[in-house]
């Protein structure tokens, strides 16, 4: 008896950050477990379980990183990639009543961040940048960053782009 319905699809993993050959066979898999495979399965549960309700809204939290590729990173940009073109995909299936969306959060004040900034330069040459978009205050904070996803993916434009970004949307 629903009339609208919204799953978020946030679960997402960086590691492992590295160049390839030294990234693990077990990494690689987690990663594309996580940021993937839970995304689409989940994603499919959702389409088959809401069928009845008219206002449908999927979102996969997706990032720049999908768009473009950063060194040491291959496997977090190839699954944020196929994010996006899962919703693509999915658009073209025209299901009723279903707007998707893979939406780029920006750069966020997490653990993930943390992550990043204590990888090596060796793995990570892009390392310094993200210890300064710390030491400067550039991050933006998970609560900010939250209540902008909220606002949009509840709001009339969500679903007329594809692949967005809510620094913009």
């Amino acid at each position: 008896g629903a009339e609208s319905a919204l799953l978020i699809n946030n679960a997402g993993i960086v590691e492992p950050i590295a160049p390839l050959g030294r990234q693990g066979s077990a990494a690689i898999a987690r990663a594309v477990t996580v940021n993937v495979s839970a995304a689409l399965v989940l994603a499919d549960a959702f389409a088959a379980t809401s069928t009845n309700v008219a206002d449908r809204r999927l979102v996969h939290i997706s990032s720049g990183a999908g768009r473009h590729a950063y060194t040491g990173w291959s496997v977090y940009c190839a699954t944020k990639a196929a994010l996006d073109h899962h919703a693509n995909g999915v658009r073209q299936d025209a299901l009723p009543g279903l707007k998707i969306e893979s939406l780029a959060p920006g750069v966020i004040d997490t653990g993930m961040q943390s992550t990043i900034r204590g990888t090596s330069e060796e793995d990570f040459a892009l390392r310094a940048q993200f210890v300064e978009l710390k030491a400067t205050g550039a991050l933006a904070s998970p609560e900010e960053v939250g209540a902008k996803i909220v606002e949009h993916v509840t709001g009339k434009n969500f679903g007329v782009e594809i692949i967005t970004d809510i620094r913009t949307a």
